[in-house]
């Protein structure tokens, strides 16, 4: 039995390594492919909502399947926890109503993605912990949000979340281009439109600020 533990741990082990590879491939061909088309700043009407039914039937997920999923959950989780911490700091009413959008579709990404994980019999893995992927809002970045003056709040934390919008579009031109789930990909699409749609909203609500306070 000890003999057996052991063997399965060194599977998702080695699992683990191959899906942080994965990744590397995935944001490298990601953003190849955002240069070449843009960065997903756009004039497109917001999307009504990402959300899709989860699938009643098994999909197949392939490498770039897996690796968008585990790598986009923790991106959503530490938007949502940006987003939860503005809820005790003054913050700009445009700022504040755009959040409270953004909370909700990022939610229902959540359920679909692990909807799509269980479909395809994938477990969830944490294998971005620690890791300083872009886009990625880390306890550093809650830890320096924390410590801002309220004067500097809505400023920095609008930047922490653009750079999760913008980053999510990239990486969601990736998994279409590579992606092998035709679920994940039609999925990824809703996304990208609606990161497009937050990034517009984000950057022309009325008084976004243009230069850090102070500066």
């Amino acid at each position: 039995m000890d003999e057996q533990i052991m063997v399965e741990r060194r599977g998702l082990r080695v699992r683990a390594g191959r899906l942080v590879g994965i990744v590397a491939t995935l944001v490298a061909t990601a953003v190849a492919v955002g240069l070449s088309q843009g960065w997903g700043r756009t004039n497109q009407a917001p999307a009504a909502s990402s959300v899709a039914a989860v699938p009643s039937a098994p999909v197949v997920l392939n490498g770039t399947d897996d690796a968008f999923i585990q790598l986009l959950i923790p991106m959503n989780e530490g938007a949502l926890a940006l987003i939860d911490q503005l809820d005790t700091r003054p913050a700009d009413a445009s700022l504040r109503a755009l959040l409270g959008q953004i909370r909700k579709t990022h939610q229902a990404e959540l359920r679909d993605l692990r909807g799509l994980l269980a479909a395809g019999n994938v477990p969830e893995l944490n294998i971005h912990e620690g890791h300083q992927m872009p886009g990625m809002v880390t306890e550093a970045s809650l830890a320096e949000l924390r410590a801002a003056s309220d004067a500097e709040v809505s400023f920095r934390a609008a930047g922490l979340i653009r750079a999760h919008l913008a980053q999510t579009v990239v990486l969601c031109r990736g998994e279409q281009t590579a992606g092998g789930s035709p679920e994940l990909k039609a999925l990824a699409g809703r996304i990208q439109q609606a990161r497009a749609a937050e990034l517009n909203t984000l950057d022309n609500r009325p008084g976004a600020p243009t230069a850090a306070p102070g500066g």
